[in-house]
């Protein structure tokens, strides 16, 4: 049996879900060395490799937006252009080594760090066929989550779990919410076009629907604006009533986390007082002290 260490980490029991999956090619060698160089973080060389990785992806989505900027563009155009591509090449070479060193490429290719890598350097392919494409580079962004690897934060996606569970069984109130707010989107939307028609901007009932979603979020762009003392009416009340219901989501949401949040409750029957909700270490009934049964027993 191996131990810690000396590769295959399919043997190591203390190896991470990512280790796992992901195993390298070669048990020693230098697809090896490529592959603890590009996925452990032991070392210092390790550790130095992911750091730089991480400006290098810093400085590359810093390249792509100054190159929309006009006035840097008008001027900077070309160097911004080949640094990109030097960029989109050392990235295209760190993404072929990553699938030459572990075991299943098409396994990686496939995960969520080999798309995001993928996506990463796409971009600049594609501009070659579609102008203006490689804007899209900004994506790169995205790999800046293997900061979280890296420096140990692997912690936080526990937090970021109760945060997704919460939302998860908070799923069906919101979506009744949001069958509500489409409803009442349509009905304003055509209110308002019946109301206004065409003269005012309400050309359509689409249209009036998009002055309902505007009007409702209380952000009234002003680019359509009843012109009517009724539509001016029908306006304040839905304004009054985008003030009322911004705050639901926000409770149903709340209420679930603060569910998630809360201390698991042990439900057994105490033998001598019969209350049956207790805290989930407890040996002994919190009202009346005497010791509680192992597991509720079966009818």
């Amino acid at each position: 049996m191996s131990q810690r260490g000396d590769t295959p980490e399919e043997f190591d029991p203390q190896a991470s879900v990512f280790e796992r999956d992901f195993l390298p090619a070669r048990p020693s060698g230098l697809r090896n060395r490529f592959y603890r160089l590009l996925f452990h973080h032991e070392t210092a060389s390790e550790r130095n490799f992911d750091l730089a990785l991480i400006v290098t992806i810093l400085v590359s989505v810093i390249v792509v937006l100054l190159d929309s900027e006009p006035s840097i563009k008008a001027r900077w155009h070309h160097w911004l252009m080949i640094a990109e591509w030097v960029f989109t090449v050392l990235f295209t070479i760190e993404y072929g080594l990553r699938l030459w060193a572990v075991r299943r490429p098409l396994r990686y290719a496939t995960s969520f760090f080999g798309v995001i890598d993928l996506l990463a350097i796409l971009p600049s392919y594609l501009s070659l066929i579609f102008v203006g494409s490689q804007y899209l580079l900004v994506i790169r962004v995205l790999r800046l989550l293997r900061v979280f690897r890296v420096l140990k934060l692997v912690q936080y996606s526990s937090e970021a779990g109760v945060l997704i569970t919460a939302l998860a069984r908070s799923r069906r109130k919101i979506a009744v919410f949001v069958c509500t707010l489409i409803t009442i989107v349509i009905i304003f939307g055509a209110l308002m076009y019946v109301i206004e028609g065409p003269e005012h901007g309400f050309t359509s009932i689409p249209t009036g629907m998009y002055w309902a979603v505007v009007t409702m979020g209380t952000v009234g762009f002003g680019d359509i604006s009843p012109g009517t003392p009724l539509g001016r009416f029908i306006t304040s009340i839905l304004i009054l009533i985008g003030y009322s219901i911004i705050a639901v989501p926000t409770g149903i949401y709340t209420a679930e986390l603060a569910s998630t949040l809360r201390p698991r409750r042990r439900h057994v029957r105490c033998r001598e007082c019969g209350l049956q909700d207790h805290e989930q270490e407890s040996w002994h009934c919190r009202r009346c002290g005497s010791g509680l049964p192992l597991e509720e027993p079966t009818q």
